[in-house]
């Protein structure tokens, strides 16, 4: 099944107190590889961005005032997100603006099998900092770049942290080479690509005479 992990910036945290969404970001993963389909876009709020906001993501209302407004992008955003889980750090803050915004157009709300890495954290961690910036630092992730929030960098950042927090590593693909060896994961049906590199007949023939001189040596000494 593929996967997205997605984020947004907003103007400011409450949905009951008109907020809105100014960037939506999204990655897809396949089998919890990223591929080249990405989704991003800003987005005209019709309102100020609040203080506390501009000072998280640097985004002024200057320049969202030039962007697309939400209803000229949904379509495009729903047919995305469709038929795939969806991978959020807090659920409930992201999903509560965007369904707002559809809302507010008429449309349903998003339906789609969630995964809330705030809350896997949180069970994996008790007791423990669970933000985006202190698990990356708990996984040794390099979020250098993170100087301000922006969606598509939280997403590359969180599909990193997601992949930490189900124990998995980060599967690496050898497209090149066409001997590769698949494993499944049974649990979690994630494959694996280990490049397979044969001996020559040279070099098994030099091996079994290692094998016999250094088998007698160590075995009798």
């Amino acid at each position: 099944m593929k996967e997205i992990v997605l984020d947004t910036e907003t103007t400011g945290i409450s949905v009951k107190e008109g907020h809105r969404i100014v960037e939506v970001g999204c990655i897809e993963l396949d089998n919890l590889i990223p591929t080249n389909n990405k989704f991003h876009c800003y987005l005209n709020p019709e309102r100020k961005v609040s203080e506390q906001a501009f000072k998280v993501h640097g985004y002024s209302d200057e320049f969202l005032s030039k962007q697309k407004k939400f209803n000229e992008i949904s379509d495009e955003f729903l047919d995305f997100i469709k038929d795939k889980r969806i991978i959020i750090h807090n659920a409930e803050f992201d999903l509560s603006h965007l369904n707002n915004e559809l809302k507010l157009l008429g449309k349903d709300q998003i339906s789609n099998e969630i995964i809330d890495t705030l809350i896997l954290a949180r069970d994996k961690f008790p007791g423990s900092q669970v933000s985006l910036d202190a698990l990356c630092k708990r996984f040794r992730i390099d979020n250098s770049r993170r100087v301000t929030h922006t969606a598509l960098i939280d997403c590359d950042l969180l599909a990193k942290v997601y992949i930490n927090l189900i124990d998995q590593k980060e599967p690496l693909l050898d497209f090149k080479n066409t001997d590769n060896h698949v494993f499944n994961n049974s649990t979690s049906n994630i494959k694996y690509f280990k490049k397979i590199i044969k001996p020559s007949d040279l070099e098994l023939e030099k091996h079994k005479e290692y094998l016999k001189k250094n088998f007698k040596k160590n075995y009798f000494s």
